[in-house]
């Protein structure tokens, strides 16, 4: 399938690919930091705040 797209479409297309990975990690990221574990005793608002810490270092890192 990818033998019928031209370099610059698949370049494209792999920059698609690494920033839907990106944009995933930053999603699982976020729902972690969210996340309500009870065997842990963690401050819920400081690992929320991580949680978007972590995200916003991910998107940034990819340059979204």
């Amino acid at each position: 399938m990818t033998e019928n797209i031209v370099p610059n479409d698949h370049e494209k297309l792999r920059s698609l690919e690494a920033q839907v990975q990106v944009l995933a990690q930053a999603v699982r990221a976020l729902a972690e930091g969210l996340e309500d574990i009870p065997s842990q005793d963690t401050d819920r608002e400081k690992q929320a705040a991580r949680g978007a810490r972590l995200a916003h270092e991910l998107l940034l890192s990819e340059g979204l």
